[in-house]
Parts: structure tokens; C-alpha cells; sequence
């Protein structure tokens, strides 16, 4: 019986071997050896979803490090005007593809919901990709679509590039000899275009809380308010002219109203154009303060008006190799230049060498300018639970990181199982 269909099985074993060109084992394992000589990629985002890039884009191999890959992808990114967010995506070729160099742009509205914005940055980034994998074999196996480039304002838009935001927050706790509650509102209106930068904002906060301890109730308030308001002109590609104004009020500050208009003018040495990669800024500002004091200060003023100016030089600069920020503001009034203050701050995130990795941060500022001290001073109440200011002559923060990471220099796999695994979120 089996004698008689062993021709028949033959001439089936033939027939498959001639006309069936892949099994889906082949087909798989061809698939695999092309993507062994795809680009090597390198994500360098501080906000980004890259388990769901590297699950939409699998056609490139991840790399854990820069000195890997063969393209470094930096992402770096700046507020619209419209709250949203514009991500500037630098892909830079290195080695074999050090030729091929390019940017795009995504804006993400600020209405889009997460999902929406790591879906438009990975249709960016298929676009960016596609020149690197091009010269490779698995470039025959990608296709790409092209949508047209709109200009932010190239629309005809009936609230005027308007754009309001209102919040307001309130909490309330406590426990058997503890109680706080607190109310938080806030409202901004800003107009953006590249001419003209409207930004004005009103905030508000009242706190309270009650300590009882040994039969005494013990209650610490404070209240904030305040308005600000930045207009800002572009003139050209490196200068733009502006103003502050502001209107406030702090307990903390011993400050029952405080007005400050200060005109402005600021010299960037980079393009604007060039902002998400590179600033080094000059900001030169002068302003009249007037101010009425809730109690009598160690100046022994109730209230007084006062010309002041400051000057700041910004850097920020953001490689492949890392980011350094570094700002110094020098600031005092004129009726007394001994009023003064000097504030330097800086971070460091450098790439020391392969998978070694230094994070600084430090701020320092040296202060004779506290005008709104109280001259009956703090009692210590005030003092443990920072109800209002002390005076000081200095102050400052640093921290430091470092780390080290060695193994598998790819990272395609993702696997979401467990979340992030030993995290705690309470």
C-alpha cells in the first residue's frame, strides 16, 4: 500500500522544493541575517518612549552607546507657543555613513495625548532613517511616505495664535496632631509667533497648617499672588528687545505689593534658529522696583521705589558627547551698589568614555540684597516651619552623579512584563 504512493510522494517533495522558494523558517532566518548588517542607531532623548520606537522601527539594531552606532539620533526639544512641544531631530551619520547629516522638526500640539506624540515622532524618525538604511540590503524591504512641511503659522488660526490655560488645585490632610490644607490657582495667556512673544500669567497660592503639641495649638499661613507679564520683539536672527512687568505680594518675603517694570535687550551670539543645539546669550535688563513692605524692615522702610539693572551671559550647548548649561547673573540697585547679588549656576551630563556616564549640577549665589527683611526679625516658630525669610549671605547646592554600564551593546529586545520591575510607587 505504502510502496504504491511513494511515487506520488516524490514527484510532491520535488514540486515544493522548485516552486515553494522560502518556508517561513528561510524566509525568517534571511530576514535575520540582513538585519545583522542593518545601521546601528543610538537614541539620545531625555523624553522619549524608546521601548515603542524600538518596537515601530525594528528594521535598525539599538545601540546601549554612542561610540557603537552608526547613527546618532540626538533628540532635543523647546516649548511653542502654544504649550506644545517642537522636537528637533538631529540625525548624524558616523563611520561609514559620517556623509549623510540631517534635521527634521516635529511639533507636538499640546493637546495630543501621549500616544499621539510618539507616534508623530516615530514617523520623523522612519524619515530620517530611511537615507542610513538605504545603503544597506534591508533598504529593498522598507517603503516610506511623504507629507508635505507646513510652517507653524502658515494657517489662518480665529484665535490669533492666542492660546489660555487655566488650573487651580487644592489639597487637603491630616492626622491626629497634624492638619494642612492649601489652594493653588493659576491662569496664563501667551501669544507666540517668530516676530512677537507674549507671555502674561497669574498665580496664586494660600497654605495653612495646624500642629497641636503639649495642649498649645500651633498655626503656620502663608499666602502668595502674583502677575507677570514678558513682551518680547525679535529683530533679527542674534537680537530681540523686551520687557518684564510684574505685580506680587509674599508673606514669606515681607512684601505686602511689589510692581517692577524692566525694559530689556538681549545679543545672541548662535542663530535662534540654532536654540535646541546651542545658546550662548547676553541679557541686559533695567527696572524700577516699588515696593510697600507688610512690616517695617531692618531698613527701617514701610515702603520705597528703586532702579535697579542686571546682567546675565547664558550657555547651553548640547552634543554628541553630552550637554553643558552654565548661566551668571550679576544684579544690584543704584541707590547703594552694595546691594547686589551674583548667582552662577551650571550642569554638566558628559559621556566620559563608553558607558560611562558624570552628572553635575551646582548652584551658588552670593546675596546682599535682602531689602525686605523684618526688623523685628524670626522667632524661631517661624523659622522651623519657613513661614518667612532669614537673612543669609550665601547659598548653595551641589549634587553629583556617576555611572557604568557594560554587557550587550544592543538593545532591540523590549519586554514589558512586570512593569519596571522592583519600583516602588508609593
Amino acid at each position: 500500500m505504502i510502496k504504491r504512493f511513494l511515487p506520488i510522494l516524490l514527484v510532491f517533495n520535488i514540486l515544493c522544493y522548485f516552486f515553494v522558494p522560502y518556508s517561513n523558517s528561510e524566509e525568517k532566518d534571511n530576514l535575520e541575517d540582513l538585519k545583522k548588517n542593518a545601521p546601528r542607531v543610538f537614541i539620545d532623548c531625555k523624553r522619549c518612549d524608546k521601548d515603542y520606537i524600538k518596537t515601530e522601527i525594528t528594521y535598525v539594531n539599538y545601540m546601549r552607546d554612542r561610540k557603537d552606532a552608526d547613527v546618532h539620533v540626538l533628540i532635543t526639544s523647546q516649548r511653542t507657543g502654544s504649550g506644545g512641544t517642537e522636537y528637533t531631530i538631529a540625525f548624524i551619520g558616523l563611520g561609514n555613513y559620517s556623509d549623510v547629516q540631517n534635521t527634521l522638526i516635529y511639533v507636538a500640539n499640546k493637546t495630543n495625548t501621549w500616544d499621539e506624540t510618539r507616534k508623530g515622532m516615530v514617523d520623523v524618525l522612519k524619515r530620517g532613517l530611511f537615507p542610513y538604511v538605504l545603503k544597506t540590503p534591508i533598504g529593498e524591504h522598507v517603503s516610506i511616505q511623504f507629507k508635505e512641511k507646513v510652517e507653524p503659522t502658515a494657517v489662518k488660526d480665529k484665535w490669533n495664535f492666542w492660546v489660555f490655560s487655566i488650573s487651580m488645585d487644592g489639597r487637603l490632610g491630616g492626622e491626629t496632631t497634624r492638619s494642612s490644607n492649601s489652594i493653588d490657582a493659576n491662569f496664563s495667556a501667551n501669544r507666540v509667533t517668530p516676530d512677537l512673544k507674549i507671555r502674561m500669567g497669574f498665580s496664586g497660592d494660600f497654605d495653612e497648617k495646624k500642629y497641636e503639641y503639649d495642649e498649645e495649638t500651633i498655626v503656620s499661613k502663608s499666602e502668595r499672588k502674583g502677575f507677570n507679564g514678558l513682551f518680547v520683539k525679535s529683530l533679527n536672527e542674534h537680537w530681540s528687545l523686551g520687557s518684564w512687568i510684574e505685580v506680587s505680594s509674599s508673606t514669606y518675603s515681607n512684601i505686602k505689593s511689589l510692581y517692577v517694570f524692566a525694559p530689556a535687550v538681549e545679543y545672541n551670539f548662535f542663530p535662534y534658529s540654532e536654540s535646541t543645539r546651542r545658546q550662548l546669550r547676553c541679557l541686559y535688563k533695567i527696572g524700577l522696583n516699588s515696593t510697600n513692605y507688610i512690616e517695617e524692615t531692618i531698613y527701617e522702610k514701610i515702603s520705597e521705589k528703586l532702579f535697579s539693572e542686571s546682567l546675565s551671559t547664558t550657555m547651553e550647548v548640547r552634543e554628541q558627547w553630552g550637554n553643558i548649561s552654565t548661566s551668571l547673573v550679576g544684579s544690584h540697585f543704584f541707590h547703594d551698589f552694595k546691594k547686589n547679588r551674583v548667582v552662577l549656576r551650571g550642569s554638566i551630563s558628559l559621556r566620559v568614555f563608553k558607558g560611562f556616564f558624570m552628572n553635575v549640577r551646582g548652584r551658588y549665589e552670593r546675596i546682599h540684597d535682602q531689602l525686605s527683611l523684618p526688623m523685628e526679625g524670626v522667632t524661631l516658630e517661624e523659622m522651623l516651619l519657613t513661614r518667612k525669610e532669614l537673612a543669609t549671605e550665601y547659598e548653595y547646592s551641589v549634587s553629583l552623579g556617576l555611572s557604568y554600564t557594560f554587557g550587550s551593546v544592543f538593545s532591540n529586545v523590549v519586554n514589558p512584563r512586570f512593569g519596571n520591575g522592583g519600583r516602588r510607587y508609593y
